[in-house]
């Protein structure tokens, strides 16, 4: 049991850098074009077309929080019992990253919904999305076993 907390926290480290560098969704457009973005592709892509307040929201809500979400659980998870201060500062960021760790998640659905339902492309998930997904749920595991009131 005890070896729960650091397997979760090195899996979800893993599965988060997969997340960023592997093939979110893969596009299909009249059977000609098929393109597959990469998180970080996406949010490359974005700054070098001009977007780049875009590409800012889109790095802080799908990288930067879930870093920072990661960090801050490995930290509650080897700061000793009985620091307080750090405890604290801990609990109260956690729910605020909390909040929006699976957003992008939610959002590749709905482009892939939305492109399929609209018939302009298909659109099929790719191992970046799982591996994405899975270091969200990892991470939200070890938050409740860390915490779980």
């Amino acid at each position: 049991m005890r070896l729960i907390t650091p397997l979760f926290l090195v899996l979800s480290a893993f599965f988060l850098a997969l997340g960023l560098v592997l093939p979110l969704v893969r596009f299909e457009k009249l059977v000609f074009f098929d393109e597959t973005p990469s998180l970080l592709g996406i949010v490359s892509s974005l700054w070098g077309e001009g977007n780049q307040m875009l590409a800012i929201i889109v790095a802080l809500f799908s990288i930067v929080f879930p870093f920072a979400k990661l960090i801050a659980v490995a930290f509650e998870a080897t700061v000793p019992a009985d620091d307080k201060a750090a405890k604290g500062m801990v609990s109260r960021l956690l729910p605020i990253l909390g909040k929006w760790s699976m957003m992008d998640v939610m959002l590749v659905a709905l482009v892939i919904f939305a492109a399929k339902t609209s018939g302009m492309a298909e659109a099929f998930t790719q191992p970046g999305l799982w591996f994405y997904a899975g270091s969200a749920v990892l991470t939200g595991l070890l938050q409740m076993r860390l915490r779980p009131h």
